[in-house]
């Protein structure tokens, strides 16, 4: 899996669960999470770290985080050759 780190700022509540409230790109964009839907460790070692599931605006969006860091994976476009 390729990975984009990014910045992810959250809230370290007292029972130790960690909420992501926001994700900022290297260029400075950034986007309010509105919702953590779900966490999740890895079955079969199909991603590295603990996945969140979050809402930013109305979309559904995977990150992770590892340890300290934060990560994403990049979006792949479909180049269409016909």
């Amino acid at each position: 899996m390729e990975k984009v780190f990014v910045k992810v700022r959250c809230s370290h509540l007292p029972d130790g669960t960690i909420r992501p409230e926001s994700l900022e790109w290297e260029d400075g964009q950034a986007w309010e999470i509105t919702r953590t839907i779900h966490v999740a460790a890895p079955a079969d070692h199909e991603f590295e770290g603990i996945r969140y599931t979050v809402l930013i605006g109305s979309a559904e969006k995977y990150i992770y985080r590892t340890g300290n860091r934060w990560y994403v994976e990049p979006v792949r476009m479909e180049v269409d050759s016909s």
